[in-house]
């Protein structure tokens, strides 16, 4: 696959990203990240790879790297901040929505107590709460496999 086939898959990627909620600049720096050639790159390096301000790439390091997507590394002898995509970021990133879920499941809750048992308001909370429980029941035990398919790699 050549370098502009490369960019252009970035691209593509970063464009799903921004459709499905990612702030544009971030979809194309985790994008950036995705395909990045070296084991780390310096914000100055994403900024003039991608034509975007410093500040947005700032920004989007700081976003990424809160979710557990990205992180910094040293280099030896450089006396920029290197960042690289973590190892095992997904599995990361799923266990980090928990507290998400946690949060939903609590809402739909007390959402529940609060209306008409048995009213429209009540099936929908119902419905939500239920959802959240499976999920953080299930999320783990799915983080399990995950980790154990890679090992037997």
């Amino acid at each position: 696959m050549g370098e502009t086939a490369a960019a252009e898959a970035a691209e593509r990627l970063a464009l799903m990203l921004s459709e499905n909620g990612l702030q544009k600049a971030t979809a194309r720096v985790m994008a950036a990240f995705l395909f990045a050639e070296t084991e780390s790159v310096t914000a100055s390096e994403l900024a003039e790879s991608l034509g975007i301000s410093s500040g947005s790439v700032s920004g989007a390091i700081k976003m990424l790297s809160t979710v557990g997507l990205i992180e910094r590394v040293p280099v030896p002898g450089s006396r920029r901040e290197h960042y690289r995509l973590r190892e095992g970021a997904w599995a990361t990133l799923m266990s980090a929505k928990n507290g998400m879920l946690l949060a939903m499941l609590e809402a739909a809750e007390q959402g529940i107590e609060t209306v008409e048992p048995g009213s429209r308001p009540a099936h929908r909370l119902t419905e939500m709460r239920d959802f959240y429980t499976f999920m953080l029941r299930e999320i783990p035990a799915l983080l399990d496999r995950w980790h154990a398919e890679r090992a037997s790699r």
